[in-house]
């Protein structure tokens, strides 16, 4: 019995689902599924065709080099110990006030963020840096793994972001664009946490102690060590910005300077180095092969018509844009609980995307509130991936202790959400002066 193109699609979904819930990488569940799925339409000869033509080109493909060159700029940098200098500098000058350790560790995660890019990444380091400072002054583990959890999420917003970067090139966007667009909602939502923190130390003033304050001598010290990572950041960005580079070329430059500063500052010696290499090397090899998975599966939709037949049911709901959109954000936050962020992109956004197009949304506008979605999964109960990255680095802490310092959080961001949904010109301010 020959089955339509519409079951076929629907038997792909399930058996992708269930491939992810046994544990099979992602990329490697969706370029199965793709393949198999093509080949069975389409026939086995063009299938396996469109495997090694996919795959050559994705490697291949100078747009691509952006992911690996900013994943090397973000492991010359975070083994070089930037993240523990950004931290002391911000606790030098706020770390005496009431939550001050908080706020310190949302302004040092947002600075690591911003050369880093990746959300994961900073969540496990700041674990390990700011955690134990935190529990020395008494806070309460509830309130220092939630700004972590919270903090983290940072990276995938803030340029230069990997997981804006593929979102780009899935929907054939600008990356630079999309960069410049993720400042502005990047500063609001650090703003909006560091008020978060003080709005909890006045409903709760007993609960989140001082730090000691510092001298003049010492917080000039602190400065001394984050002007060289922060030169290197604006002069990455600007160079974006001012159209000195290409994305791909800013990433290069990126990863040569913060090689450079390493090395320079004494902070990068032979095994840093190595260590460096190695993890970028690992990181890109997982996103590459995720992101050649999802084109595969990406063909396999085409053939079967998925997106448009998507876009034609979701319009005909009768339930508005805004509604569409709504139902949108919150089927990811439901895939936050089975699936980190850049998969989420990966899988969805060449189904969403049409979809967004056909209701007349800005493509820049979605790409950030999508990331910005995607994140929230991140931290949000019963499953959040950034709490799980704090569990395994802070042993002696409860998932739920966790939880329960991230719900503040949580709220702040749904609120930053609301209002980039009802006011697009904080995302595309920027962007359109380019």
């Amino acid at each position: 019995m020959e089955l339509s193109t519409d079951a076929v699609a629907v038997i792909g979904f399930v058996v992708l689902f269930v491939l992810m819930l046994l544990r099979v990488p992602v990329g490697m569940a969706m370029g199965l599924v793709g393949v198999v799925g093509y080949s069975y339409i389409a026939g086995t000869g063009p299938a396996l065709k469109l495997v090694g033509q996919t795959s050559m080109r994705t490697v291949t493909d100078y747009t691509f080099g952006v992911i690996p060159m900013f994943m090397l700029m973000g492991a010359f940098v975070s083994v070089s110990g930037v993240s523990r200098e950004l931290f002391r500098a911000a606790n030098a000058f706020i770390g005496h006030l009431r939550g001050g350790l908080g706020v310190a560790t949302v302004l040092a995660c947002g600075g690591f963020a911003a050369i880093c890019g990746s959300s994961v990444a900073t969540a496990a380091t700041f674990s390990a840096v700011a955690y134990p400072e935190m529990r020395r002054f008494g806070y309460p583990q509830s309130f220092a793994t939630g700004v972590i959890a919270a903090g983290g999420t940072l990276g995938a917003m803030l340029p230069p972001s990997t997981v804006l970067a593929v979102y780009a090139i899935l929907t054939q966007q600008d990356i630079g664009k999309l960069f410049m667009a993720g400042i502005v909602p990047g500063l609001l939502a650090m703003s909006m946490y560091v008020i978060t923190i003080f709005l909890i130390v006045q409903f709760r003033p007993d609960w989140l102690p001082a730090g000691e304050r510092k001298s003049f001598g010492e917080r000039m010290n602190g400065l001394k060590e984050v002007w060289a990572p922060l030169t290197l950041f604006l002069f990455v960005i600007g160079g974006l910005y001012g159209g000195f580079f290409t994305p791909t070329e800013a990433g290069g430059v990126g990863a040569s300077g913060a090689f450079l500063l390493g090395v320079l500052r004494g902070k990068l010696d032979r095994a840093g180095i190595r260590e460096a290499l190695l993890s970028a090397t690992r990181t890109s090899a997982a996103v590459f092969t995720v992101l050649i998975g999802a084109l595969l599966f990406g063909y396999f939709l085409t053939i079967t018509q998925t997106p448009q037949k998507l876009t034609e049911f979701l319009t005909g709901l009768g339930i508005g844009r805004y509604g569409v959109l709504a139902m949108i954000m919150v089927m990811y936050l439901v895939l936050g609980c089975l699936m980190d962020a850049m998969a989420m992109i990966i899988l969805t956004v060449p189904i969403i995307y049409p979809v967004i197009l056909q209701l007349g949304f800005d493509p820049i506008w979605f790409g950030i509130i999508i990331v910005m979605t995607v994140e929230l999964g991140l931290i949000h109960p019963p499953v959040g991936m950034n709490v799980f990255v704090i569990k395994s680095v802070v042993k002696d802490v409860s998932f739920m202790t966790i939880f329960k310092g991230v719900i503040p959080f949580v709220v702040t961001d749904i609120l930053r959400l609301i209002i980039l949904i009802a006011f697009p010109i904080i995302a595309l301010w920027l962007p359109n002066r380019l």
